[in-house]
């Protein structure tokens, strides 16, 4: 910045005084010809300070500041205008007049300086003993200004989440940031193409482009478009980031619903990556993806305004080419070095990555679902997939899967959320001609038909019988079954027997 472009009004105008009157205080004129030199310099032109057209000044004036120039240590200082010792106050609106002015901009943020300044000439009007006299448009925006009133020009009326964005963007203070390391934090984004591809069909859509951002080089780690902004779309361009150049420490987004989608939630929890979405309504915390926006349409696309028709194929390899040929290698005006440089030049904390198949099953929705017992299978979002018969003891199941693809689910151990088996959706009519196996035993210590025939009388009863035994007592019951029946000779023979007795 030239120093010529930081100078106050004030202190140019001292300069432009100094350069009139210069060569009178250098080279005083004689006794008798300082009138004849003031004459001559009061015909000259000279450029003003600020608008830079042409002016001229009197005679009177250029006497006036000879004699405070030649009169002073600092001739510059001495010819600029004095601050107003009441600079700063508000002399020009008294005190309730503010406050009414910050009710007013409380509930009507989108109101010109001169409708503020109308509806409180109406109030002095109404109140004038409290309020005093009504001030000018300029005093109104002087005071809105100094106290961050800023007029918000809008087409609709906010909505409660907008309004709490502006309440904390008017109390908190805004500050650029930068991470201290390679792969420590990633913006990610979409953002909605200006331009409309065709598709094979025929038919015209407006693409969505993902871009996924090194904070600290800038670097674009990864940039596809597709044809919606959905979690299925969000998990394919980031598994890709993640493979290329490796699993990041935290990641910063707009909190959209593709973002809060359970099954990026739950990835980002798994793949120990901290999750940091933006305050709602407030796109200038991700500012450099939004910087990255304007790029995008001031050089992509602007090369393509050409192309037409533009397939969704071709503008994809036409914007990888871009990234990876012009953007992450062309300066940056701020790092003064390019994204890919600055990226080599680390430090970096990024971690090696995990297969896809490991990120396909850690980036999934789980629930717990209830096994049927009469087929082994379970119902997820409507279709039903078979449990391998050696879970068929297991009454609930832990069971992650995708929303958007259910050609496949895993079943999880629910206590370390590590995965246990694949399972795969019914096929019935496979299952009509399939022989049925035998079922395995659920445990190899469990007995099979060929194995020895256990004693009949069960462990704890065969301790019982001991115990009773060792008392010596006899059993505590009539045998009454093993009571044999009397015969006929055996009752006559207990009849004369009795007749006898009787004779005795």
């Amino acid at each position: 910045m030239e120093e010529s472009d930081w100078k106050s009004g004030p202190r140019r105008w001292g300069e432009l005084r100094f350069s009139v009157v210069g060569s009178l205080v250098s080279s005083p004129p004689m006794a008798g010809e300082l009138g004849s030199a003031l004459e001559d310099l009061s015909h000259k032109q000279w450029r003003h300070p600020g608008t830079g057209d042409v002016i001229t000044f009197g005679v009177s004036s250029i006497e006036r500041w000879y004699y405070l120039a030649r009169n002073s240590d600092d001739p510059i200082a001495a010819l600029t205008a004095k601050v107003r010792k009441d600079r700063g106050r508000n002399w020009a609106m008294s005190l309730p007049l503010i406050e009414e002015l910050g009710r007013q901009y409380q509930f009507h943020t989108s109101w010109s300086y001169q409708l503020h300044r109308d509806n409180l000439v109406v109030l002095c009007e109404e109140r004038p003993a409290e309020l005093g006299r009504a001030p000018s448009t300029s005093t109104v925006r002087r005071r809105m200004v100094e106290r961050g009133w800023k007029r918000l020009k809008q087409s609709r009326r906010l909505t409660p989440g907008q309004k709490k964005a502006l309440e904390r963007l008017e109390k908190r203070e805004v500050r650029s940031y930068e991470a201290g390391y390679v792969h420590q934090l990633w913006h990610y984004d979409f953002h909605e193409g200006r331009r409309k591809v065709v598709l094979p069909d025929g038919s015209y859509h407006t693409p969505i482009l993902l871009a996924i951002l090194d904070d600290r080089s800038r670097y674009c780690c990864h940039i596809q478009w597709y044809l919606a902004e959905t979690a299925e779309d969000l998990f394919h361009g980031l598994s890709q980031a993640y493979i290329k150049h490796g699993l990041p420490r935290s990641e910063m987004h707009d909190n959209g619903s593709a973002m809060r989608a359970a099954e990026m939630v739950n990835g980002a929890k798994k793949t120990g990556i901290e999750s940091l979405p933006t305050l709602p309504y407030s796109p200038y915390q991700n500012g450099k993806q939004e910087t990255f926006w304007e790029v995008v349409e001031g050089r992509l696309m602007a090369m393509l305004e050409r192309v037409d028709p533009l397939n969704l194929q071709f503008l994809n390899r036409a914007t990888l080419a871009w990234a990876e040929r012009e953007y992450n290698r062309t300066i940056h005006s701020e790092l003064k070095v390019s994204p890919l440089e600055r990226m080599l030049e680390g430090p970096t904390v990024s971690r090696p990555s995990p297969s896809l198949e490991v990120l396909r099953q850690r980036f999934t929705r789980r629930r717990g679902y209830t096994q049927r017992q009469s087929d082994g299978t379970v119902s997820i979002e409507g279709v039903r997939f078979e449990i391998p018969n050696r879970f068929r003891a297991i009454r609930k199941l832990f069971v992650g899967y995708r929303k958007w693809d259910q050609s496949v689910a895993h079943i999880f151990d629910e206590r370390t959320g590590e995965p246990i088996a694949r399972i795969f959706p019914i096929d019935q009519e496979r299952n009509a001609g399939r022989r049925r196996r035998s079922l395995e035993p659920l445990d190899e210590s469990s007995p099979t038909p060929e194995s020895e025939t256990p004693d009949p009388v069960p462990p704890l009863l065969r301790k019982l019988l001991a115990e009773y035994a060792a008392t010596g007592l006899p059993p505590a019951y009539l045998p009454k079954d093993e009571i044999v029946a009397p015969s006929a000779d055996d009752g006559d023979d207990g009849d004369d027997g009795d007749q006898q007795g009787e004779k005795s």
